[in-house]
């Protein structure tokens, strides 16, 4: 399972953070408050400012801290997966484990909210999916050379198909905390891509 802290993160900053980041995956953005966060951690919202200045930098903070996690993730995934279906069924996984934690990608509950946000929130948001978008095009392109993926048109476009057919499916599988359901959505959307390898190479 992917860490649900960055590392060396310790103390009062990092259980803010870890309060805020599961209310904003449950409730989204708007659904949650620094009294909320106080509340829970049983201490006043004047110290919460002590730590961040206003929710906008507490967002901030916490789009950071996902990114940098789903980062070293996908790093992980390039450096340990067998070939680029393994990296793409590996990728599928990383959203399971979330959605096994009755959570849902913090970033997709934010794109959902984009309009409301702040701007910096807005960019980082972006950021984030900019960045998930390049990583997929490189391992669709690296599946299409090593012959085990095939696709037609530009891989960006295959690309944005698989991240969107990744948070649609964890969108609709929330509904009713349906893990093995998302992961068989996954199975069928990715299975889509190897197939279409098989058939050419047959």
């Amino acid at each position: 399972m992917w860490s649900e802290r960055g590392p060396g993160t310790t103390g009062t900053t990092t259980r803010i953070l870890d309060v805020a980041e599961r209310l904003l995956q449950a409730r989204g953005y708007n659904g949650f408050s620094y009294a909320d966060v106080a509340t829970e951690l049983g201490i006043t919202r004047a110290a919460l400012h002590y730590h961040y200045r206003g929710k906008a930098e507490l967002g901030e903070a916490l789009i950071a801290r996902y990114a940098d996690r789903f980062s070293a993730a996908l790093a992980d995934l390039d450096a340990t997966s067998s070939d680029a279906p393994a990296t793409l069924e590996g990728y599928a996984e990383l959203y399971a484990e979330v959605l096994g934690r009755h959570r849902m990608c913090l970033c997709g509950m934010l794109a959902a909210e984009y309009l409301t946000l702040p701007p910096a929130m807005q960019r980082g948001v972006t950021a984030f999916f900019e960045h998930s978008s390049a990583w997929l095009q490189a391992v669709l392109e690296r599946g299409r050379r090593e012959g085990t993926l095939a696709f037609s048109g530009p891989a960006a476009d295959s690309a944005a198909m698989v991240l969107g057919g990744m948070e649609g499916a964890m969108l609709v599988s929330r509904l009713s905390g349906d893990v093995d359901g998302f992961r068989a959505a996954a199975a069928r959307l990715l299975a889509g891509l190897s197939t279409a390898a098989d058939q050419m190479t047959a």
